[in-house]
């Protein structure tokens, strides 16, 4: 049925009815940002907080007056050396952990078990004659305490005596050449006199050296006397561990 003109039709009065703009679903999240903008909170704890994204909490709250920081340069570096320390604590805890864990695996060694530890280190870390140069001397050389300990209980397994064994201290002549010689003499269970002069190392000026101050102790030297028949012997227990490699590979 037509309308007269100037009547109104059902649509226009629906039309009038309407609000004057569409609702926006973001307004409630973006009045919450400006209130936690004005209370001084960061971009990042904003969007944390409401989940939106960084360009949308920009937009809302930009024309705010920027927050005061709430530490100052030294108190922020301070917070951070603070956080870096308490990082590094409990990973120096996990890694205690782990390595006592280790060690509680290990349990006590057996003779043959400390025969193959001992009969390898000395194939890593010990003298070993080249066909060119037949030596035959069982000449053993490291810093590390443990594995000297290790090593001279190997011997001891093999009964070779301590009276058989010659020491020396190999270290650079800028460190404490006596201390190092009573710190070696204590752990190898000898006099400082058993110890033959020691080789000093020339120091390089122009190499900045990191293995310095009081726990730096050289190398120690452990020679064997009359040891051809016990060289021999190590080359031959070393060849039969190759062989039995070997034959797992095939």
């Amino acid at each position: 049925m037509a309308h007269p003109p100037g009547t109104p039709t059902d649509f226009d009065a629906l039309r009038d009815r309407a609000p004057s703009r569409r609702p926006n679903a973001k307004d409630d999240l973006r009045e919450r940002a400006r209130e936690l903008r004005l209370k001084g909170w960061t971009y990042d704890r904003i969007e944390a907080e409401l989940g939106c994204s960084r360009s949308s909490v920009s937009l809302w709250v930009r024309d705010l007056p920027r927050p005061q920081p709430r530490y100052t340069p030294e108190e922020q570096q301070a917070l951070m050396q603070a956080g870096l320390a308490r990082l590094r604590d409990a990973r120096n805890e996990e890694r205690k952990r782990i390595k006592n864990d280790a060690a509680q695996e290990i349990g006590e060694l057996t003779d043959r078990e400390l025969f193959m530890t001992g009969l390898a280190l000395y194939w890593a870390e010990g003298s070993k004659s080249k066909p060119y140069d037949r030596r035959e001397r069982a000449v053993f050389v490291n810093s590390d305490p443990g594995v000297i300990q290790v090593y001279l209980a190997w011997l001891d397994l093999l009964d070779v005596s301590r009276d058989r064994l010659g020491f020396r201290v190999l270290i650079h002549e800028s460190a404490d050449v006596d201390a190092a010689c009573r710190y070696w003499a204590q752990l190898a269970g000898v006099e400082v006199s058993a110890f033959a002069k020691p080789t000093l190392k020339r120091h390089n000026p122009k190499t900045v050296r990191k293995n310095t101050g009081g726990a730096y102790h050289g190398c120690l030297v452990v020679t064997a006397a009359r040891s051809a028949d016990l060289y021999n012997r190590i080359e031959g227990w070393w060849n039969g561990i190759v062989t039995h490699a070997q034959a797992r590979l095939r």
